[in-house]
């Protein structure tokens, strides 16, 4: 069964950093494309960042390109989501998401994937 487990949330300043991590149990990073995905008071879900197994290659949402930086080690079968200069419309719950898939409206997690339980991030001054 695919577990999720997300950590690093909290309550920072504008200007500020966070690393996020999620560690995945029941199956492998080496095979499968995991992502970051956020939902603000209100909002919908969306997808944040992603990274693909094999060649690591990363997608960015726009409003977070330049600032975020999401990365794997597949050893601890762990991947993270270092956030710097960080924003108030960054604020909300962040969830991670597996296997994932991008598609004409952005990123989603496959039918049979799974979430973890979400760990939420503040931005505020």
């Amino acid at each position: 069964q695919l577990q999720l487990v997300e950590s690093g949330g909290g309550s920072v300043q504008p200007g500020g950093s966070l690393r996020l991590s999620c560690v995945a149990s029941g199956f492998t990073l080496d095979y499968y494309a995991i992502g970051w995905f956020r939902q603000a008071p209100g909002k919908e879900r969306e997808g944040v960042s992603c990274i693909r197994p094999y060649d690591g290659s990363v997608y960015y949402a726009d409003s977070v390109k330049g600032r975020f930086t999401i990365s794997r080690d597949n050893a601890k079968n762990t991947v993270y989501l270092q956030m710097n200069s960080l924003k108030p419309e960054d604020t909300g719950v962040y969830y991670c998401g597996a296997p994932v898939d991008i598609g004409p409206r952005g990123m989603f997690v496959v039918d049979f994937g799974s979430w973890g339980q979400g760990t939420q991030v503040t931005v505020s001054s």
